[in-house]
């Protein structure tokens, strides 16, 4: 069997933690490869040595058959091997071309000047090969993410690499995004190139893989051929025990109205309506979901709600009072929790401890602080309280900056500190984004608890499986607006897809 690239007993070991131990991964020529585990199983920093960014303690690398020391990665790209960085590495006001050729500029008239044209013309091709679709002119800052993860392929392709690393592809992407990714994965391989993709969605692994390896905590637990392994076996092995895929709830009982959005108007960022004329009723004792393609009103929605971005008319009534134009810190001590959709921007200072992190809305009232004096160990005990219920993995448990936590720690510490405010409305945003299927079933299972609690929940996902099986009542958006509310137990992936797509639940029945 021919191996294009073989990790042999790798160890890397950081202060506090290993993230590797003993561990093994072979690629065959052209296949996809998936690299499957929990959230800070180990996977990206595995797929960091094989790009250079780390040098293991122990263990062996070869390419081609030929053992080779992977220093950094300008020797990885000179191997024929690229990746694609869970946050992708672009600068915002470069063009795609700029940004591909960055650090491999080719030079016309003697060397004094780059010759972007030439370049253009080669991505323009490149982009034409593989199906892409990148204007070569465009800048980054002007392009979808989807877009964006395509130019980061094309950076892998114009230094002609031969195995691609994919680390959580789909994290940021829409469904029909995901749908195009799978394609153009396929098709790359077609041309001969081997794929690994970092992931733990296992319906996209059973989409696109050949074969599978699962490590758990650090430790290699086998590899499998995906055509013959089931998706429970599969996360049996990610996770060390039986995860049930259906979301386990009870028929909810709705009580008093927590929340009245009245006809809402809200600019988004391009300085035109976002939100036209919304309105909504979140009860106490139901999950109310929001289903909608990205970027169709529901960021204007939470942020308007959550008071971060200016309402230019209508209301908001939270338990009877109107908070339309008061603070952030004003809601939050009303009892407004919000996981943010995005962690980095929005959720964490990634600078700052974990334990800094879980006080940041609370750190101004007792105990954690006194006549403007914290309390360092009132702050640990509850940082310590969040971590162990919400299972939060990281080398120095509270002490750990924050960015150096994996993205699924990243966000299971977010939603713990919202939820350990026992909030009266939970706005959770994405809330599985980028979570493995154990880390899924817990998220979904403390939800539901909130809302057997008597609280009222606000669920925004791009998930449609997510929002169908967690919520009560599904409110579906299109271009800002509200174009129905259906019951989630009488409706169905297709009248949602439909909705979405901004057909009204009269229209469709006037068409049969």
């Amino acid at each position: 069997m021919e191996y294009v690239v073989e990790m042999l007993n790798i160890r890397k070991e950081f202060p506090g933690i290993v993230a590797n131990d003993n561990i093994t991964l072979q690629l065959r020529k052209g296949e996809i490869h998936a690299l499957l585990g929990e959230n800070g199983a180990g996977k990206s920093t595995l797929m960091g040595i094989l790009f250079g960014m780390y040098n293991p303690e122990v263990g062996t690398i070869k390419v081609r058959g030929k053992e080779v020391q992977i220093s950094n990665p300008n020797v990885a790209n000179e191997l024929g091997i690229g990746m694609v960085h869970q946050h992708f590495k672009l600068v915002s006001n470069f063009t795609v071309t700029e940004n591909i050729i960055l650090g491999l500029e080719p030079k016309k008239w003697l060397g004094l000047c780059v010759d972007t044209e030439k370049a253009a013309k080669k991505i323009g091709e490149l982009s034409k090969r593989y199906g892409l679709n990148v204007d070569p002119y465009a800048k980054i800052e002007d392009i979808s993410v989807g877009m964006q993860q395509r130019v980061e392929i094309l950076k892998m392709l114009y230094r002609d690499a031969e195995v691609l690393i994919f680390d959580e592809p789909t994290a940021v992407l829409t469904p029909n995004e995901i749908k195009e990714l799978m394609k153009i994965m396929k098709d790359l391989v077609k041309e001969g190139k081997s794929i690994i993709i970092i992931t733990h969605k296992l319906k996209e692994i059973k989409a696109v893989a050949d074969r599978c390896t699962a490590i758990r905590r650090g430790k290699y637990i086998g590899t499998v051929d995906v055509a013959e392994t089931s998706q429970a076996e599969m996360a049996k092995m990610m996770v060390g025990r039986d995860v049930s895929f259906k979301v386990d709830k009870k028929d909810c009982t709705p009580g008093n109205i927590v929340m009245e959005i009245e006809n809402l108007n809200v600019m988004n960022n391009k300085k035109v309506l976002g939100l036209k004329d919304f309105s909504l009723e979140i009860r106490a004792g139901e999950i109310m979901g929001i289903a909608g393609v990205e970027g169709n009103g529901q960021s204007e929605l939470v942020e308007s709600i959550t008071g971060m971005r200016k309402i230019e008319s209508g209301k908001v009534n939270y338990v009877g009072d109107d908070i339309t134009k008061i603070s952030v810190r004003s809601r939050i001590n009303k009892g407004i929790s919000h996981i943010p959709e995005d962690r980095h921007k929005r959720g964490l200072v990634l600078d700052y401890t974990i334990e800094e992190n879980m006080v940041l809305e609370v750190y101004n009232h007792k105990p954690f602080s006194n006549k403007g004096l914290l309390n360092k160990k009132a702050i640990k005990e509850h940082s310590d309280k969040i971590i162990e219920t919400f299972d939060v993995r990281s080398g120095e448990g509270g002490a750990s900056i924050a960015r150096t936590l994996s993205g699924g720690n990243q966000q299971k510490a977010i939603i713990g500190r919202e939820v350990i405010l026992n909030p009266e409305l939970l706005i959770a945003v994405q809330p599985t984004r980028g979570l493995d299927v154990g880390s899924i079933e817990y998220i979904h299972k403390r939800l539901i608890e909130q809302r057997d609690k008597g609280k009222a929940v606000l669920l925004v996902s791009l998930e449609l499986d997510e929002i169908l099986n967690v919520s009560d009542r599904i409110a579906v958006v299109n271009n800002g607006e509200l174009i129905g509310i259906v019951n989630a137990k009488e409706t169905n992936e297709n009248e949602i897809g439909l909705m979405m797509a901004g057909v009204k639940k009269e229209e469709k029945t006037d068409e049969k």
